[in-house]
């Protein structure tokens, strides 16, 4: 289901069925999570999302978000980007793209594919094949 089109923002019912369509089963938390997650096409911490999960009661925990975030990334619902050791981002756009990481704002922002051409690539282990590449620019203030 990777490379899908999606219309923005997800409703109730088109999250439900999305869950569905990635067997993923659509408890109440779920749905809440995915309704933040797919409101735009944008670049969420887990941090950001239990914030925003938790404006309204009922409550959800952090281990709930972080379990749940991780299903969906397990499932290719969202794409996980590990921008350092530390932060790590989930991307409701999981069309080949890039990534420019804003070390100054904590900011991340998608680079169509087309715009970033990688040229060779290293010699693979015998019986391994290319998943993907992901490229993340690192930029900072001078």
């Amino acid at each position: 289901m990777e490379d899908e089109i999606r219309q923005w923002p997800l409703d109730r019912p088109a999250v439900i069925k999305l869950l569905g369509d990635y067997g993923i089963q659509p408890t109440q938390q779920r749905i809440d999570i995915a309704q933040i997650l797919f409101a735009c096409p944008q670049h969420l911490s887990a941090d950001q999302i239990l914030k925003t999960v938790n404006e309204s009661p009922p409550s959800v925990s952090k281990a709930t978000v972080y379990n749940t975030l991780g299903l969906f990334a397990d499932k290719g619902l969202v794409r996980q980007v590990i921008v350092d050791p530390s932060r790590v981002f989930y991307d409701s756009n999981t069309s080949q793209h890039h990534h420019l990481y804003d070390i100054d704002h904590g900011t991340l922002t998608d680079i169509p594919a087309d715009q970033l051409t990688v040229n060779g690539a290293p010699q693979l282990p015998d019986g391994m094949i290319t998943e993907g590449i992901d490229v993340i620019i690192r930029v900072r203030s001078e």
